[in-house]
């Protein structure tokens, strides 16, 4: 017997919103992983927010729906609201009931700016390290570093000379609306005497000789070989030595590592080993490297106009050499999830400080992910 189609809206339901999401659910794994992190972050979170006045929007809330944003692709904070007000599972991971209003698209980007200037995205961050290092999931001693562009929120007709007063031109016609009509072919356009007006932290940078070149930022990460797990994360300017630079003071932010037997010989330092592509191979940044103690498991740079490398076969010919070489291709991952799925293929943030919090952010994301596999069988289940 057909049942027949009926039109009565139901006022209540019996069922709460725990039930209805699986128990076998990623997201359920992800907030068993996130909740006891933002515990440990609330005497951080209390620092930020003042004694008396309106309730805001709960931190802990406000940093699950930014981590669901980046874990889904969610390109804005208007459809993120949008998700949440019918979206029943990103509610339960967000800690909203059915009947809770969702926050106003511009109310949220305010208290996540707050979040900014309390710098919280590095001390989540650290946390998931500290959970990471608490299962015993971080070597400390091997390591990979690479770098990569990040387009900027900002156009080309935005590039303009530092010293030039006079607006762009503005041929506001209905043809063209606000986008007006900027030729600078056959100009010549540098860093040096070019900034672009709507990001001038930003710079004119490409990655290869054929590449276009785009206004972007230069993100750098230091990950640990043993499960590619993103330690140090770096934004800055892009430059000729600009991902070198930020490789080594990656590298001071590290511990001091430990010291470990050696049989007969007694005690002995542990010393770290650095993987990275080509790019790395240069004379200055390998002596650094081996001043401060770390063995440069660089791949060569050998080409027609280069038959000299900075690292030799003391180096090369060693298995732990090879493997490192091997792990090193792991870090692409991480740019290659960042970028498709973090959303940081263009970015959608303005200014050095805010898109280093973005992409520190969404690194912590990137681990939490691979952690979930790691770190969740083996814990205890509580939903």
């Amino acid at each position: 017997m057909r049942g027949a189609e009926e039109q009565q809206a139901i006022l209540f339901s019996y069922r709460s919103i725990e039930d209805r999401i699986p128990s076998d659910h990623p997201l359920r794994a992800m907030r068993q992983l996130v909740d006891p992190l933002l515990s440990e972050l609330s005497p951080r979170f209390q620092a930020l927010y003042a004694s008396t006045g309106r309730p805001s929007i709960p931190p802990e809330q406000l940093l699950r729906a930014l981590l669901l944003q980046v874990l889904y692709t969610i390109r804005s904070e208007r459809q993120l609201m949008e998700q949440l007000d019918y979206n029943l599972l990103y509610r339960w991971f967000v800690g909203l009931t059915p009947d809770d209003d969702v926050w106003v698209p511009t109310v949220f980007s305010k208290n996540r700016d707050r979040l900014l200037n309390g710098n919280i995205a590095e001390v989540f961050f650290n946390q998931v390290l500290v959970m990471a290092n608490d299962h015993q999931l971080l070597s400390q001693e091997h390591f990979t570093v690479d770098g990569t562009l990040i387009e900027a929120w900002a156009s080309q007709k935005s590039f303009r000379p530092i010293d030039d007063v006079t607006p762009p031109p503005n041929d506001d016609t209905p043809s063209n609306g606000s986008n007006p009509s900027v030729n600078f072919h056959g100009e010549k356009r540098t860093n040096a005497t070019h900034r672009s007006t709507t990001d001038p932290d930003a710079r004119l940078a490409k990655k290869s000789r054929n590449a276009a070149a785009v206004l972007a930022y230069e993100a750098s990460v230091l990950m640990d070989n043993r499960h590619g797990l993103i330690v140090e994360t770096d934004v800055r300017a892009p430059g000729y030595h600009a991902e070198r630079d930020a490789a080594l003071e990656m590298l001071t932010c590290l511990e001091p590592v430990g010291q470990v037997e050696s049989g007969r010989s007694g005690s002995r330092s542990r010393r770290r080993t650095l993987g990275a592509d080509k790019g790395y191979d240069e004379d200055g940044f390998i002596g650094d490297l081996r001043r401060m103690g770390i063995t440069p498991h660089i791949a060569p740079n050998l080409h027609a106009r280069r038959t000299h490398s900075a690292v030799d076969g003391r180096t090369t010919r060693h298995r732990s050499y090879e493997t490192s070489q091997r792990k090193r291709k792991l870090v692409e991952e991480c740019f290659g999830w960042q970028k498709c799925v973090g959303l940081l293929r263009k970015l959608h943030h303005r200014g050095q400080d805010r898109v280093s919090w973005i992409f520190t952010f969404a690194s912590a994301a990137y681990n939490l992910v691979r952690l979930r596999q790691l770190v969740v069988p083996v814990m205890p289940c509580t939903a």
